[in-house]
């Protein structure tokens, strides 16, 4: 497997576990309650999540035209499950078509577009994607944990997702 292969696999993994925290909550209504001292509910990453692979894989990386609106990423609210996933899977094409044929050779390569007013190569911006994701994949696991008293996991990291798939 490539590196940009690994890279792929990494966050189509977690995008993946992003979808079954959402799908984990009995209420749906319970997906956008905020605990005590947490200024993020699970809905909330959930759309920064998606706007944020859809805009920098697919738009930036795969020119598919995605157009970001990242405040209303933060200040939409009460948006159904059900549009969330369908959002999700968005970012997961845009994973998929934004990776698609990109060498690892042109990981060193600069990035397209500046990040936070800073010049990353290719390979630092999706390190960086990979680590922002997981970051609020596990704030999303203890937002669910805290609101719903559920204590069961979801399997966000199961290594086995990451194998390409093998001849038999």
């Amino acid at each position: 497997m490539t590196v940009t292969g690994a890279l792929a696999a990494v966050l189509t993994r977690d995008l993946h576990a992003v979808k079954r925290e959402l799908s984990a909550y009995d209420d749906e209504r319970d997906i956008w309650r905020l605990a005590p001292g947490v200024t993020n509910s699970s809905g909330t990453l959930a759309q920064h999540l998606a706007g944020n692979m859809q805009f920098f894989l697919g738009a930036v990386l795969g020119h598919n035209g995605y157009v970001r609106d990242r405040d209303a990423e933060f200040a939409k609210r009460d948006v159904p499950r059900a549009v969330l996933l369908s959002d999700l899977d968005a970012a997961i094409a845009a994973v998929r078509r934004g990776l698609q044929g990109l060498s690892d050779a042109e990981l060193a390569s600069p990035f397209p577009q500046a990040v936070a007013g800073i010049t990353l190569t290719t390979g630092e911006v999706l390190l960086h994607l990979a680590a922002h994701l997981t970051y609020h994949l596990g704030q999303m696991d203890y937002h669910r944990r805290i609101l719903t008293g559920n204590g069961r996991t979801v399997g966000a990291l199961l290594p086995g997702e990451l194998r390409a798939p093998r001849p038999e």
